[in-house]
């Protein structure tokens, strides 16, 4: 009887390119240096902070491997075409597209500044339709890829999150047999800057969520490094339209 082969192996990301949108701060941070640490190059898409060119930087350096930073408007369709394009020209194939980059804006529906509306549904939903399809030109090409969204358990009832949730599962459907498999990560709570900021207006907002967490707190960025690594590595080469959460149980009660 021969031995049985080693699952790790499964798990390396070895020579593969990985864009990571909203990849230089926060769970997008995490991601890009999970991706990096094994064994990914990495492309980080930013917006605003032109601090994620040193931050693509130290990555390169920890993990002995490619990084850079492009900066793109995700609500801007050619804006992202272009990025995107640039970082196929620059690493030569794109294996890995993480739609991570996402906003959070409260408020009575009855008084919703429709501005904001528009804003999250720009960022939340079109956004990560455009960096998608943009990516996906090189993924059929290759026969190969793998898309992850970054939903959020509210995508059952949060009408952005609840848009990118089906969006996992029509083009999950429709790649299937053309080899890019599609998964959304629905993080819980997780102690982001974002979620400090959300916690310093609303501060017994935490001990309510903990309260109806199995696990009694509020998660880490980094502890969503796992999932990502397998849904973007051949360890899940027939899991395909799922939502993985990652929230402490608070789903499950």
């Amino acid at each position: 009887m021969s031995a049985p082969l080693p699952t790790l192996p499964e798990f390396s990301l070895k020579d593969k390119v990985a864009i990571v949108t909203g990849g230089g701060r926060g769970i997008g941070l995490e991601m890009s240096k999970a991706l990096a640490e094994s064994g990914a190059n990495v492309a980080i898409m930013f917006v605003s902070s032109d601090k994620t060119h040193d931050t693509a930087a130290q990555i390169a350096k920890d993990y002995n491997v490619t990084c850079k930073a492009y900066k793109a408007d995700i609500i801007d369709p050619d804006a992202v075409k272009e990025a995107v394009d640039q970082i196929y020209k620059d690493f030569g194939a794109i294996d890995i597209f993480v739609a991570n980059a996402g906003v959070s804006i409260g408020g009575k529906t009855e008084e919703y500044d429709l501005n904001n509306w528009k804003k999250t549904m720009d960022i939340n939903v079109n956004g990560v339709f455009y960096g998608i399809q943009a990516a996906s030109k090189y993924m059929l090409e290759k026969g190969k890829g793998s898309v992850i969204i970054t939903s959020s358990i509210s995508g059952h009832y949060n009408t952005s999150k609840g848009a990118t949730t089906l969006m996992t599962k029509a083009l999950a459907a429709e790649w299937a047999q053309k080899g890019i498999r599609v998964n959304a990560i629905c993080p819980g709570y997780i102690r982001t800057e974002l979620l400090d900021i959300t916690l310093k207006n609303n501060p017994e907002w935490e001990k309510q969520w903990n309260h109806f967490t199995p696990m009694g707190r509020v998660g880490e960025p980094k502890e969503l490094r796992g999932a990502v690594v397998f849904l973007a590595s051949d360890a899940s080469t027939y899991v395909t339209g799922i939502e993985l959460f990652v929230d402490g149980g608070y789903t499950c009660v």
